[in-house]
């Protein structure tokens, strides 16, 4: 998870964005297949969330290091 997160830091906030918009998609779309269609993989709903999770945190730390930055 460390490698990952070097690498959500390094890139810009828009493709953060772009993939946040996406991982939202995604586990909209696999909550309602699980309903219908459960999977065997039961823990990929809770992997996209917590990916999810560490991309927000990320955009919201770059953007206050921009503000102030701007200051």
């Amino acid at each position: 998870m460390k490698k990952e997160i070097k690498d959500l830091q390094s890139k810009s906030v828009k493709d953060m964005n772009d993939e946040v918009k996406r991982l939202r998609e995604e586990i909209a779309t696999f909550s309602m297949k699980a309903i219908v269609n459960p999977s065997k993989d039961s823990n990929i709903i809770p992997k996209k969330r917590k990916r999810l999770a560490v991309l927000l945190t990320i955009i919201t730390k770059k953007q206050q290091e921009e503000a102030v930055k701007k200051k």
